[in-house]
């Protein structure tokens, strides 16, 4: 894989995938030769079905790793070797349909009353006050802020995308107070690691949003991507538009943005019970109360 390997990885460069991707793709590819034993010329496409029953059956991944499996080898097939297969007989599954967990604005106010650090408490507050993604907020630089048109500029989002959001006063007052107090001074990044040229590790704000969230006493299987989840669905209920939503988010399709319009509390509520209606109707005459 070798060879293959290498101009794998220069296609995607082109096409400007990021790192990440890149390196996901390539370690993909070489699992699935390594569990084949074929060169990559010799693969036919019930060598593919073979290795994602394997998947399935032996492995039992998520449908998420499964289907990236699935992209690295069809990129590989498609672009480096270049077979004029149909694609479709290398099937993706089905996304499962489940709502994403979200905090109640009490929960919020919870979550950031337990965070006393004072980049930490800046860092989840920036996520919830723009629903910025983890990589997109810890990758702020502070020439990002911009005070004078009150916005954010996030960078490099999913799909390569820059956006544009909102920055509210109280999240600017927060930014100013933890730039003042901050032993490391930001530079290039807002929140810098120990090396102020690199930015703070995904990782370790996966680590204190899940600290948090148990000192805080909350129940629920959240996570620092919660923060995004709770930042859509309260400006859903506060009545703003679902299109400014989908745009805030980043997301390229409004079906995506949608989801929130089920969990969102305005939109459930809103809707009566039948069983409200029937009590209300025919409690007379069968003498149940109200």
């Amino acid at each position: 894989m070798g060879y293959y390997s290498n101009r794998m990885k220069e296609d995607m460069m082109i096409r400007n995938f990021s790192p990440v991707t890149q390196k996901a793709y390539i370690t993909g590819m070489l699992k699935f030769i390594r569990f084949i034993k074929l060169a990559p010329e010799k693969i036919n496409l019930e060598n593919i079905r073979k290795y994602q029953l394997y998947l399935i059956k032996e492995r039992h991944i998520s449908y998420s790793y499964f289907n990236q499996q699935v992209c690295a080898i069809k990129f590989f097939y498609k672009h480096i070797i270049k077979r004029n297969w149909d694609m479709e007989r290398i099937p993706y599954q089905k996304r499962p349909k489940t709502l994403p967990v979200v905090f109640s604005k009490k929960e919020v106010l919870m979550l950031l009353d337990v965070i006393k650090n004072k980049k930490h408490h800046a860092i989840a507050l920036t996520m919830y006050a723009t629903g910025a993604r983890l990589k997109e907020t810890i990758n702020l630089k502070t020439t990002d802020i911009d005070s004078d048109r009150m916005v954010i500029h996030l960078k490099h989002g999913k799909g390569a995308k820059d956006r544009i959001v909102m920055l509210s006063p109280n999240l600017l007052k927060e930014l100013r107070l933890y730039y003042k107090y901050s032993s490391l001074k930001p530079a290039k990044y807002l929140f810098p690691a120990n090396n102020i040229q690199k930015p703070m590790s995904k990782r370790n704000v996966q680590y204190f949003i899940q600290k948090a969230i148990i000192k805080a006493g909350i129940q629920k299987k959240a996570s620092s991507h919660t923060l995004r989840h709770s930042f859509a669905t309260h400006l859903l209920e506060d009545g703003i538009n679902i299109i400014k939503i989908q745009k805030l988010l980043g997301h390229r399709s409004l079906k995506t943005t949608s989801i929130y319009t089920h969990i969102a509390k305005d939109f459930v509520n809103e809707t009566k019970s039948p069983l409200d209606t029937l009590l209300s109707i025919y409690k007379d005459d069968v003498g149940v109360e109200k």
